[in-house]
């Protein structure tokens, strides 16, 4: 029986910090520039769309990538933007106990910056760290909205974009699995597992692929291999670049 010692959360979320950039997460000072709120870049209607900060975040990366489809260049935005809130969330929940309210009106996002994406959360509100609200504060909060934002304007399939949510919660975890291993901290990996598995049983995620251990293989594929010099991720549905029609592997 491994006991289980939780903290509250400190201001600075320092725990954070040794598990790297993806999980790290800006809660004191302020910003050097007014930034939006994730809740502003998933409104469905913006008196510019052009100028909603998801767009622009979506600019951003096909141009950095030379994406030869906006829905690529979507795609992959919203992986990085889930595996940021999946980090800090489960982060969090392993080794504090509880997570931070994540409510989108209170994380400011800066869409110009380089990955990992910068969060700022500007209010520290502790939840319990359990998988229910686990869930609701990533799951329903943010990826939902997301995914309805992106497949509305970019015509990314549903399909794809909650794979690429488990993907990144996988990802997450695996991370914090070798770091807790390496550390000596067979609690946190324990507790790691345990609550990857909940999510991933979740209903918006329990068809997106197959957990072994800490391998995930999921069912359909992010489109990354379709970038210039692109190839497959490591649990991508193919296991190498397929030769299809432009329509194929959006699901």
């Amino acid at each position: 029986m491994v006991l289980l010692l939780f903290v509250d959360l400190d201001p600075d979320l320092a725990a954070l910090r040794p598990l790297g950039g993806f999980f790290v997460l800006r809660t004191t000072g302020a910003p050097r520039r007014p930034l939006p709120t994730l809740a502003e870049a998933y409104a469905e209607t913006a008196p510019d769309m052009y100028r909603n900060p998801l767009t622009l975040r979506i600019h951003m990366v096909a141009d950095a990538l030379h994406a030869p489809e906006p829905r690529i260049a979507a795609s992959v935005a919203q992986q990085g933007l889930a595996a940021r809130l999946w980090s800090a969330a489960l982060g969090c929940a392993v080794l504090y106990g509880r997570i931070p309210d994540l409510d989108p009106r209170l994380l400011c996002w800066d869409p110009d910056g380089s990955a990992p994406d910068d969060l700022w959360l500007t209010r520290l509100r502790p939840l319990p760290g359990d998988a229910a609200t686990l869930a609701d504060t990533v799951l329903h909060a943010h990826l939902e909205p997301l995914t309805a934002a992106l497949h509305t304007r970019h015509r990314v399939a549903t399909g794809l974009l909650w794979g690429n949510a488990a993907s990144a919660l996988a990802g997450a975890a695996r991370q914090l699995d070798l770091w807790a291993r390496a550390d000596g901290r067979p609690e946190v990996a324990a507790r790691t597992r345990t609550l990857t598995t909940a999510l991933l049983g979740h209903p918006l995620l329990a068809d997106t692929g197959t957990l072994t251990g800490t391998a995930f293989r999921r069912r359909s594929c992010c489109l990354y291999y379709r970038l210039p010099g692109g190839g497959v991720c490591g649990d991508c549905c193919f296991t190498r670049p397929p030769r299809s029609s432009p329509g194929a592997a959006s699901g």
